[in-house]
């Protein structure tokens, strides 16, 4: 008997894991893959995601890793710049998944979880209407049952989990945006955005001397570019970024390219009797603002320090996950919705009179990436310096 289950290894699960773990519950960690193993994703951790790191300890591992600082930042439209500057606090970092994730399943283990690896969750295990456990069946192996107070489902998109228990959705909304990544080698680069309307570019630097280039589409483009993404992909970074282009012919391309045109925006009811959601299996959204691996270590944090100490109060479980619902859903309230807002891939002339005004003056363009790191509300850019520049 295991007080909770956590099913899916990557950044929100092992990070639960940990967590748990760490305040002595007797946790199973299980995922279908094997790692270390790379997965679709833009990589980039938010200084709010980077703090939480380094209070799990953990941050010095991914520095190890050879994964570079991003202290600074770039992003350009309709002919304004904006810089950073040096960040004062926490900087940024983009750790390739293979790497990241390595290091949040080490962690989880090392805090006590047990992993099994290769292992699929075929579906939960019930004791009445409440979730008491999975069934799962290792690679090669025979079906077995694992019961436990908690199952939390944190493998992703596509939930298992979410599916077996029938978790509504709560909030959904079209697909706005599709997207593909490539990898470089010999291409020099900071944290830098482009846009224009109907594109989006992020520029990442990563592990390895490498550099990742995302360039985003309307929805509706999904159908032609899947022909030949790589006709588009670079004709969208000439159009929008010819700096970056430029840099890009000196380099060469060492991975395929790789893409998705199904990035869903929705958030799933989060908790039922025995069961909870973290990470994309609760609430997924466009990946237009990076946001996905820092919400899920919010995610993690949150759950980790609601669940009661004793896991058979079934009582207390149940109120406890209530207040962890209700903090994901004041959480991630902003977050999706400035993802959807920019996902539209639209150049108004009011948001570039604003960027302009910004632009202009160095206290409001660190006001302005403070708030794009998540590190202040939006509210807090509309400062009297601004409105009177406007």
């Amino acid at each position: 008997m295991f007080d909770v289950i956590v099913v899916g290894a990557r950044c929100s699960g092992a990070a639960t894991a940990m967590l748990l773990s760490r305040r002595g519950f007797r946790v199973l960690l299980v995922d279908r893959m094997t790692f270390p193993s790379e997965t679709l994703s833009t990589l980039y951790i938010h200084p709010p995601g980077v703090a939480l790191l380094r209070e799990w300890g953990v941050l010095p591992a991914v520095v190890a890793s050879g994964c570079p600082r991003l202290d600074r930042s770039r992003y350009e439209v309709g002919g304004v710049r904006l810089d950073s500057g040096p960040f004062s606090g926490d900087a940024s970092y983009a750790p390739r998944r293979r790497v990241l994730d390595q290091i949040l399943v080490d962690a989880a283990v090392a805090a006590g979880a047990e992993f099994r690896a290769g292992c699929r969750v075929t579906g939960p295990v019930w004791a009445g209407d409440r979730v008491a456990g999975v069934r799962m069946r290792p690679d090669g192996g025979p079906e077995r049952v694992e019961r436990a107070h908690l199952v939390v489902g944190a493998d992703g998109m596509r939930s298992v989990v979410a599916r077996s228990v029938s978790a509504p959705m709560e909030v959904s909304d079209p697909l706005a945006t599709c997207v593909w990544y490539s990898v470089w080698d010999g291409v020099p680069a900071q944290f830098e955005t482009y846009e224009r309307t109907g594109n989006w570019i992020a520029v990442i630097p990563t592990n390895d001397g490498l550099t990742v280039v995302a360039t985003y589409f309307p929805q509706e483009r999904f159908a032609a570019l899947r022909h030949d993404p790589l006709v588009g992909h670079h004709e969208a970074v000439r159009l929008t970024a010819p700096h970056l282009d430029e840099r890009l012919r000196h380099g060469s391309r060492v991975e395929r390219l790789r893409g998705s045109g199904e990035q869903r925006n929705f958030f799933r009811r989060a908790i039922g009797p025995g069961w909870a959601l973290v990470g994309d299996a609760s609430v997924h959204k466009d990946s237009i603002t990076a946001r996905g691996i820092t919400d899920a270590f919010v995610h993690a944090d949150l759950l980790g320090r609601a669940v009661p100490e004793d896991l058979a109060d079934l009582v207390a479980l149940d109120r406890a996950l209530t207040g962890y619902a209700r903090e994901r859903d004041r959480a991630m309230a902003g977050p999706y919705r400035n993802a959807l807002a920019l996902a539209r891939l639209q150049v108004t002339g009011s948001r570039l009179a604003m960027l302009r005004a910004i632009s202009e003056s160095t206290e409001l363009t660190a006001l302005y990436f403070s708030v794009v790191a998540g590190l202040r509300p939006m509210d807090d850019l509309l400062v009297p310096e601004l409105l009177t520049r406007l």
